[in-house]
């Protein structure tokens, strides 16, 4: 915290990520209390709400339109891919294009952020077992991406995982029932679409993964991207330096990031 008469910034230590998840009850509680405005929430430095040693899981493809309009066939089994949490960034952030593409692709989605243990669980314990869900924006190196058969390197890019506060899965509801997603960059709607429109629910996909891997407080899965991504377009549309890119989720929150070009790279 600032001192009086201090010009720099303040910043009011609300928890370390690591010991937020070792209380999620007790840390859940004191952010309700900061949020009915006992707290000055200018002063908190915002930060990924993930542990260092979290897993950060995607889906390849989950929506029916965004589905439709690559052509693919819908998955039978949910289509899993790795991100790095140094990867990720929050609202505000300038994200760089790294050298070599073209730009970077938008995908908003919907994070799910794992409240309990799973182990092998069943559906309706996966779902149980959420504590809340943040805006998320999956933004994507192309060239990288489609360099070889694996998706890992176009996943990756520097700060190319902003991600926003999390809100409680009590104050958000099931996802399945609908929540309008809407990207837009430079203010143009380039994405508008619906979580009842996901392939697989919430549900399965955590159930599914934890028959191979135990989840844990703090890991996250991104659950997909409707229709409207850029390389789809004809001709193909990427963000460069300049654009503006924002994701916005009904109940959720948004998201707001500038993209620059690759000398801003850390």
């Amino acid at each position: 915290m600032g001192t009086a008469g201090d010009e720099r910034p303040r910043v009011a230590r609300v928890a370390e990520v690591d010991e937020f998840y070792g209380d999620l009850a007790g840390w859940t509680a004191k952010a309700r209390r900061m949020t009915a405005g006992e707290h000055d929430l200018a002063d908190v430095e915002l930060v990924p709400p993930v542990p260092a040693g979290a897993r950060i899981l995607g889906m390849g493809l989950n929506y029916h339109a965004h589905a439709t309009e690559t052509g693919l066939e819908l998955p039978r089994r949910p289509p899993i891919f790795g991100r790095w949490t140094a990867s990720l960034t929050v609202d505000g952030t300038p994200v760089p294009v790294p050298p070599g593409e073209r730009g970077l692709d938008w995908e908003g989605e919907l994070a799910v952020i794992v409240g309990s243990r799973m182990t092998d669980v069943d559906e309706d314990a996966a779902l149980r077992g959420v504590f809340g869900y943040a805006v998320f924006n999956d933004l994507s190196a192309r060239r990288a991406q489609g360099a070889s058969a694996q998706w890992t390197l176009g996943k990756n890019s520097d700060r190319s995982g902003p991600m926003g506060p999390v809100v409680t899965a009590d104050e958000v509801g099931d996802p399945a029932a609908g929540l309008r997603l809407v990207t837009r960059v430079n203010g143009e709607v380039v994405q508008d679409g619906d979580t009842s429109d996901m392939i697989f629910s919430i549900g399965r996909i955590l159930s599914f993964v934890s028959r191979t891997l135990t989840l844990n407080p703090g890991d996250i899965l991104i659950t997909g991207t409707p229709a409207g991504v850029g390389y789809i377009r004809k001709p193909p549309r990427y963000l460069g330096p300049g654009d503006v890119v924002e994701v916005w989720i009904e109940r959720v929150g948004t998201i707001r990031n500038p993209v620059v070009d690759a000398s801003a790279r850390p």
